[in-house]
């Protein structure tokens, strides 16, 4: 099914025996790796090494003992390094006939990343389950080698797949081997970062010895080979190609040996010296070669043909240049510094005439994008016509996920359009496809130049608003709202539904940053958008949510109860466009728990999910996922926000977006684990102090006030919930549940008083709610702090109130706070009841430290507990409740970012953990 790249056996296999001189430890870690893959077990391994120390010949010797295995082959290109999945489509072209065989949407993203259909930008991620999907599905049928050699010159959206279907191997009978220029400590390439990994080192002296000596044909002055041992560092192919651009007498006498710089220039530096004595149409041939990376001959003979080389003299040039090219199915360099030393040698004039040629050459239609490539490089100057094509190439490497190539495109286009605002506003859309292509500081470069053109008004409010998001993409700091409010007054005059979006994003940025010193505060931001134009009728419901929220940050919490309940209704509307709903759930999301509306929140949070992950959306998954595992922590879902924490995990590996790791802080304190809450407190307080996020000190005291309260350690508690609760903070969740554990702690520690306030505040959002959810939370603390008839009311209001919500947690906390209180009373059956239905509680939730307090007081051996959770992994659990729910494999895959055969194997070690045989039983 995968053909191999045609070349010169007998060059192959000298290349493979002269390198492979000493090399036992690697081919012993290459041949342990194959042999995992014939008995089921998958793996990867990242070959890294300086040019020519034998990388590709350790690929070669791998795929020469995996001859009982389908081989995969790819290789980087550096002339195709913008172009989107260009490395990608050399394995998976072979196998697109299989993609009806895949999930929809995994057959849909990889169709359109390799331009087989029209649709949306295909999520990366989606794309790689596709191919892990594909490379899996023929690894059922024989095990799969899959090598790929450059990868340093991958394009980018190629090298992430690869990276992320690497990093998600299991039992797919499947091995995945990259050569990277480099060495291990280097992270030039983070999309393979975490993968096993090798450093190819030298040749012993004794070894290069020998290598020189099947390399010479004559006599060599000892001295001389000394000196080229010593300095070439074991590197093979610099032993083997540095002296053949070198007479014997020089050889013999050891001069004009190249000078002591870098070596890969040096091995380069002698390629451009074989190249020079060469005929002027071998060298034609050579350039041609070089500047088309598929290798296709039809094409380089045509190109050929068209600089005025004889047709009949194309088999000769081919003769003599066989020496650095291998003529089999495709034309292929025989190192890839020698296309890059064919390409450096060639004048400017020389390379523009070959890629007009290649243009030329190239059936209209048949591959636009590369053929728009070909005449950019081709032109000498300006040239609208040229970058007009190139932008129809952007916009279609756009469609195709293909961000980083849209943004090559763009600013190449950029730099042939001749009228000064054009040109800024293509510089602009190549910085907006860089950043959401990853790339930030290409992004940042491209902003910089468009703004020192002739930019027009409204590309300046944009380019305001690009490094906006930049910013809060990379660093969420304080001053990203800053950067948001100065980008929506700008647009105010221009578009006013942008401008109020983007008052919309100063607001996030300001809530993440909460009073961190910069004067973009919620409260700066939200009088800004109070004087904002108003909405366009009919007003959307981002325009219902910002009026909601502007009112909440000037008028107060209770004034903007009305409006935004109003906003929470139009995203509850399910005939709301996707679009819409994706990007402003997280607000209708956090407001749904700001009110306490626990019916609103888990549907909205539920769907947001469900959203990011149908559209593919994985930029905005994070966020998600985040609101998703809250509402879980609120619920006690604790085994199900384990599992939401390690896809978000899958999605920041994946993605490369940074994600705090907030949620598995607040996972930790829910669970009672205190040596990882503190580990966890720690790493959080440090990366926010040097992103500048004043988020942090709010959940980090808020978890750290809830463990203490867990373990009994009230006064710790206390300290660390009034740290967290400052004045500047709004009411809502951020204040509500550090409130919450405040008023516990204080009273718990002798200091009703401070409680008292703290529940006077509470209250004021509390009323303004008027949920259950609200007011059983209220009547919680303020039983805490009263006595008598009126603390057993508000317990009871409590316990009923919080038994008609989904917040679990809290009621069992007021059965085991109102069972406490009746057991000091001496009502010790009634509080026994109280406190055996709170333990059974936070049993089943996974609530340790809460259970173990219960547990105390009923002298119950928590060791020996009845209800505990199984021997079953937080994947495991999920893989059984997805399996009830009536998915199969290849959906629980994609659902997990494993493969349908992982699954599988999954699936088998739950059967033999529940003594069970099928999917039937499971449902059972």
């Amino acid at each position: 099914m995968f053909p191999q790249d045609g070349h010169d056996p007998a060059m192959s296999r000298r290349r493979r025996r002269a390198v492979l001189l000493g090399r036992s430890v690697e081919r012993e870690a290459l041949d342990e790796l194959l042999a995992g893959g014939r008995v089921g077990v998958s793996g990867a391994l990242v070959l890294r090494g300086e040019a020519g120390i034998g990388k590709t010949a350790l690929l070669d010797y791998a795929l020469a003992q995996a001859g009982d295995c389908r081989i995969v082959q790819a290789a980087g290109v550096e002339a195709e390094s913008e172009l989107a999945f260009a490395g990608l489509h050399q394995i998976c072209a072979p196998a697109l006939d299989r993609l009806d065989r895949l999930p929809a949407q995994q057959g849909r993203a990889l169709s359109t990343a390799f331009g087989l259909s029209a649709g949306e930008a295909p999520d990366l991620f989606m794309v790689g389950l596709g191919v892990l999907g594909l490379l899996a599905g023929f690894a059922d049928e024989q095990p799969v080698v899959c090598v790929v050699d450059d990868v340093q010159w991958l394009d980018k959206a190629s090298a992430q797949v690869l990276g992320f279907v690497a990093r998600r191997l299991r039992t797919e009978s499947l091995i995945m081997i990259f050569a990277v220029r480099g060495d291990v400590d280097t992270d030039d390439i983070p999309e393979l970062r975490g993968l096993p990994a090798m450093i190819v080192t030298g040749l012993s002296d004794e070894h290069s010895r020998a290598l020189l000596a099947s390399t010479f044909l004559g006599r060599v002055d000892e001295r001389v080979l000394d000196r080229i041992i010593a300095e070439c560092h074991g590197n093979p192919l610099a032993l083997t190609e540095l002296p053949r651009g070198f007479t014997a007498a020089e050889l013999g006498g050891g001069f004009g040996f190249p000078s002591r710089s870098a070596l890969p220039r040096r091995i380069e530096e002698s390629f451009r010296r074989q190249i020079a004595a060469l005929a002027p149409n071998v060298r034609m041939l050579l350039l041609v070669a070089a500047v088309e990376p598929l290798g296709d001959p039809v094409l380089v003979w045509g190109a050929l043909t068209r600089m005025g080389v004889p047709v009949d003299s194309h088999l000769s040039a081919s003769w003599a240049a066989a020496e650095f090219v291998d003529f089999g199915f495709g034309v292929r360099f025989r190192h890839p510094l020698l296309r890059s030393a064919v390409y450096r040698a060639a004048s400017a004039a020389e390379r523009r005439q070959a890629h007009a040629a290649l243009a030329d050459t190239m059936v209209t239609g048949l591959d636009p994008d590369r053929r728009a490539w070909h005449r950019a490089q081709a032109a000498a100057g300006p040239d609208e016509d040229v970058a007009t094509e190139l932008q129809t190439s952007a916009a279609r490497a756009q469609t195709r996920g293909g961000f980083a190539a849209a943004g090559a495109f763009l600013e190449r286009a950029a730099e042939l359009t001749p009228d000064p605002t054009r040109r800024a506003s293509r510089l602009l859309a190549a910085a907006q496809a860089r950043h959401v292509g990853g790339a930030p500081d290409a992004a940042l470069r491209l902003l910089a130049l468009a703004e020192a053109d002739h930019s027009s008004e409204l590309d300046r409010a944009r380019a305001d608003l690009l490094r906006a998001d930049i910013a809060f993409t990379v660093e969420r700091g304080r001053e990203t709202a800053d950067l948001f409010l100065r980008a929506a007054s700008r647009l105010e005059p221009l578009d006013v539904g942008l401008a109020r979006s983007t008052y919309l994003d100063a607001l996030r940025a300001a809530w993440y940053a909460s009073d961190s010193g910069s004067s973009g505060t919620l409260g700066d931001v939200a009088r800004a958008a109070v004087a904002a134009p108003v909405a366009t009728p009919p007003a959307r419901p981002s325009d219902l949510l910002l009026d909601g929220l502007a009112v909440r940050y000037t008028a107060g919490f209770a004034a903007a109860v009305p409006k935004m309940r109003e906003a929470l209704k139009a995203f509850q509307n399910p005939e709301l466009a996707n679009e819409e709903s994706l990007r402003w759930m997280w607000f209708a999301s956090s407001i749904a728990t700001d009110l306490c509306e626990d019916d609103a929140a888990d549907a909205l949070t539920g769907n947001y999910v469900r959203l990011a992950r149908e559209s593919g959306a994985l930029a905005g998954l994070p966020l998600a996922l985040t609101t998703r595992i809250l509402m879980h922590l609120f619920a006690g879902d604790l085994s199900e926000a384990s599992v939401l924490i390690m896809e978000l995990d899958d999605v920041a590996d994946g993605t490369g977006i940074p994600v705090p790791g907030y949620m598995a802080l607040l996972l930790a304190a829910w669970q009672g684990d205190e040596t990882r809450t503190t580990e966890l407190a720690a790493v959080s307080t440090a990366d926010a102090r040097r992103r500048g996020e004043g988020l942090a000190p709010a959940i980090v005291g808020w978890a750290q006030a809830l463990l203490y309260n867990s373990v009994g350690r009230f006064g710790e508690a206390l300290k660390a919930a009034q740290l967290t609760i400052q004045s500047s903070l709004e009411p809502g969740v951020l204040t509500g549940a550090p409130l919450v554990e405040l008023i516990i702690a204080a009273a718990r520690s002798g200091q009703p008083a401070v409680g008292a306030d703290a529940l006077e505040r509470l209250s004021t959002s509390t009323q303004a709610c008027g949920t259950d959810w609200a007011l059983g939370m209220e009547a919680c603390c303020r039983a805490m702090l009263t006595t008598g008839a009126r603390a057993e009311d508000s317990y009871v209001e409590a316990i009923e109130r919080l038994n008609r919500t989904k917040i679990r947690p809290l009621t069992a906390r007021a059965h085991l706070y109102y069972g406490e209180w009746l057991w000091e009373l001496d009502r010790r059956d009634d509080g026994r009841g109280q406190l055996r239905t709170a333990y059974d509680m936070f049993t089943a939730m996974g609530m340790e430290a809460f259970a173990a307090t219960a547990a105390h007081r009923l002298d119950i051996n928590v060791r020996q507990r009845p209800g505990n959770a199984g021997p079953l992994t937080p994947q495991e659990t999920h893989i059984v409740k997805l399996t009830r729910e009536g998915l199969s494999n290849a959906e629980i895959g994609t659902r997990l970012f494993i493969s349908p055969r992982t699954v599988e194997w999954h699936l088998s070690k739950i059967f033999a953990k529940l003594g069970i045989t099928s999917r039937r039983q499971l449902r059972r």
